[in-house]
């Protein structure tokens, strides 16, 4: 698939490149991008220059990852998101803010954004967010853009080499009032 770029009234959701390597290095300097995300501890240039120049764009071409940075209108990173395909029809989100811009409800803004567009133009009827127990940041951002915490899995995700209990909650179409590429029969009450 070709990279789309999203827009909102205060965001830009894009593709990043080569352009974008220094501010996707600063921003990942962060103690807390690096403790509750997968990004490398120590995060280096080279880890940048990979993820810019080669992660990003592989995922788009293959059709696995769709992956945006997070810009303001202005043109400053506010953050990163992650879109990427798991079982047919299902997609995981990701994502971290900037530490100058947390607290202002981009992520949340961007979300909800490319939730709408994953299930309107990539055939995904069900979108997953996990994060490590304790990450109140990330759960607070998945609620607030509508996501339903399903549970707690044991061992439900690896970290640095260290399986750890994450929350695991849904987004699907029809909580963004659109329709499913599926039927969907929920279980009875």
């Amino acid at each position: 698939m070709e990279p789309v770029t999203l827009t909102t009234g205060r965001l830009v959701l894009r593709t990043v490149g080569p352009d974008d390597t220094d501010a996707v290095y600063e921003a990942a300097q962060d103690p807390d991008i690096q403790r509750w995300t997968v990004v490398p501890s120590p995060y280096r240039p080279e880890h940048s220059r990979s993820f810019t120049e080669q992660l990003v764009p592989d995922g788009w071409s293959q059709d696995s990852a769709f992956t945006f940075g997070v810009f303001l209108t202005s043109g400053e990173l506010a953050g990163m998101l992650g879109l990427t395909r798991q079982a047919p029809g299902t997609a995981e989100v990701g994502f971290w803010a900037a530490r100058e811009h947390r607290g202002h409800g981009y992520i949340t803004e961007a979300t909800r954004t490319a939730c709408r567009w994953v299930f309107t133009k990539a055939g995904v009827d069900r979108v997953e967010w996990r994060a490590e127990v304790g990450n109140l940041a990330s759960r607070a951002v998945a609620e607030r853009a509508g996501f339903t915490i399903e549970g707690t899995l044991r061992s439900g995700m690896s970290n640095k080499g260290v399986r750890r209990d994450c929350w695991v909650g849904s987004l699907l179409p029809s909580d963004l009032g659109l329709p499913s590429t599926a039927p969907y029969l929920p279980a009875p009450s």
